[in-house]
C-alpha cells in the first residue's frame, strides 16, 4: 500500500487554534494532502467551521452556536483561548475559497454535526454551497476534492441522495456503555469509506481488515502519537491528525 493520505484535523490544530484560517493555511504549507473540518448551521442558515455545539471552549462567547446569527458570531474571538492572539470565525464559504486559491490538489473532508436542531437542512445547505463553488461534482477546472463525513448514517444517506458524485464517510467510534460497533462492516449504500477512531481500532483489531475485505477504504482519526501511526501504517488509506507536519515526516512524505 502507498503512503496514506494525511488530513489536517481542524487544520494544524496542535500548533494553532482549531478551525481558524491560519490553522488551515499552516497545514497546507506543511504539505498536508487534505484538510478536515466540522460544520454547523447558524441561526440564519450559514455554515460555520466549528466542532462544539457550544461556544465556551473555543471562543469568548457563551451558549449554542445555533442560537447566534453569523453577524453575532463575527463579533467573537476564536483564537485567544489558545494564547496565540485573536482570530475571527471561519465560515465554510471562506475555507472553500482558500483551498481553491491554493493552486494545488487539496482534499477537504467536511463533517456534518448531528444531532442538530436544523436536521436535514445542514446537508441541504452544504450541497447548495458546494454547487455554488462548483464542487458538488468532479470538474476538470478545479483541483479540490470534497468528501462528506458524519457519524449519522441518515446524514450520509442524505448526501448520497442530494449529491451522488460526492464520496462519503461513515464515522465510527466507541460509545459509552455499548460494545464496539464491529457489526458496522456494511456501510450505507454508495458509501465506500469507513472512518473509525483510533480508540475503536485499538479495541477491535479485526475491524480494519474486515472493512477492507469488504472493499472499503479506511480513514482513521485522530492519529497523533507515533505508536498509533505505527499501528495503522500500511493498513489505512488516510490518517486524520492534529500534527500533519510530524505525521508526514514519520511517513517519509
Amino acid at each position: 500500500m502507498n503512503r496514506p493520505l494525511v488530513f489536517a484535523h481542524r487544520g494544524a490544530s496542535a500548533v494553532l487554534p482549531e478551525h481558524t484560517l491560519a490553522a488551515y493555511l499552516r497545514a497546507l504549507e506543511e504539505g498536508a494532502d487534505g484538510l478536515e473540518c466540522d460544520v454547523r448551521l447558524t441561526r440564519d442558515g450559514h455554515l460555520v467551521c466549528l466542532h462544539d455545539r457550544r461556544l465556551e471552549r473555543i471562543s469568548n462567547g457563551r451558549g449554542r452556536v445555533s442560537a447566534y446569527t453569523l453577524a453575532q458570531l463575527d463579533q467573537l474571538d476564536f483564537g485567544s483561548w489558545r494564547g496565540t492572539g485573536p482570530a475571527p470565525l471561519l465560515t465554510l464559504d471562506r475555507l472553500l475559497r482558500a483551498v481553491r486559491a491554493a493552486e494545488r490538489p487539496v482534499r477537504l473532508l467536511i463533517e456534518t454535526k448531528h444531532p442538530s436542531r436544523f436536521g436535514p437542512a445542514v446537508e441541504r445547505r452544504l450541497v447548495a454551497l458546494l454547487h455554488r463553488h462548483r464542487l458538488a461534482e468532479p470538474a476538470p477546472e478545479t483541483s479540490v476534492q470534497i468528501t462528506v463525513m458524519s457519524f449519522s448514517a441518515l446524514a450520509v444517506r442524505r448526501i448520497r441522495r442530494l449529491a451522488p458524485a460526492l464520496p462519503t464517510v461513515l464515522l465510527l467510534d466507541l460509545l459509552p456503555g455499548l460494545p464496539p460497533p464491529s457489526w458496522r462492516r456494511r456501510l450505507p449504500p454508495g458509501t465506500r469509506i469507513a472512518g473509525p477512531s483510533i480508540a475503536l481500532v485499538r479495541a477491535r483489531p479485526g475491524l480494519m481488515p474486515a472493512l477492507r475485505a469488504a472493499g472499503n477504504q479506511v480513514y482513521v482519526w485522530t492519529v497523533n502519537e507515533p505508536a498509533d501511526l505505527a499501528l495503522v501504517r500500511g493498513e489505512v488509506d488516510g490518517v486524520i491528525t492534529d500534527r500533519p507536519a510530524d505525521t508526514l515526516a514519520a511517513l517519509g512524505r
